[in-house]
């Protein structure tokens, strides 16, 4: 299975979204459809990002501000991690906003292997499946993989 090519195992009717729409539609179709992560696109049909439940569960966490402490009457400033990029994420209005980019992508002819080396290194649980030019023509999932994986032996 490992030698057979993503274009075997991909989705190939997938949803997504361009930047400039809204966040709450697009939490919308994305539990319509019953996916968890959804490619963002350009005009062209470029891979521009990947909308994922955790990017939207991001906007409705509680954020951990940063902490001021005061030395000797200088300030220093404490930040969280991800403060800024959570901030951003929780008021955004726009996929734009609370996308994550850059997406990690796949080309049509990689290997299984290769994309689920790809999920792993990159902690991803999807991969934007794309052609030569970058336009997206499927996607492919950790399920997908296992599925294929079982479908095989």
């Amino acid at each position: 299975m490992a030698a057979a090519s993503v274009r075997d195992i991909m989705t190939t009717d997938v949803l997504s979204f361009g930047p400039e729409d809204g966040v709450h539609d697009a939490m919308q179709a994305m539990v319509d459809r019953d996916v968890d992560g959804v490619p963002v696109v350009d005009d062209d049909g470029k891979v521009i990002g990947v909308l994922s439940n955790g990017d939207l569960i991001v906007r409705e966490s509680k954020l951990h501000f940063p902490t001021l402490v005061s030395i000797l009457g200088a300030s220093f400033e404490i930040k969280h991690k991800d403060f800024d990029e959570d901030l951003g994420k929780a008021l955004g209005s726009f996929v734009r906003e609370v996308m994550s980019h850059p997406a990690r992508t796949c080309g049509v002819d990689a290997t299984v292997e290769e994309a689920a080396t790809l999920m792993h290194e990159h902690d991803v649980a999807r991969l934007p499946v794309v052609d030569a030019d970058g336009r997206l023509v499927g996607i492919v999932s950790r399920g997908d993989i296992i599925r294929g994986m079982l479908g095989s032996s």
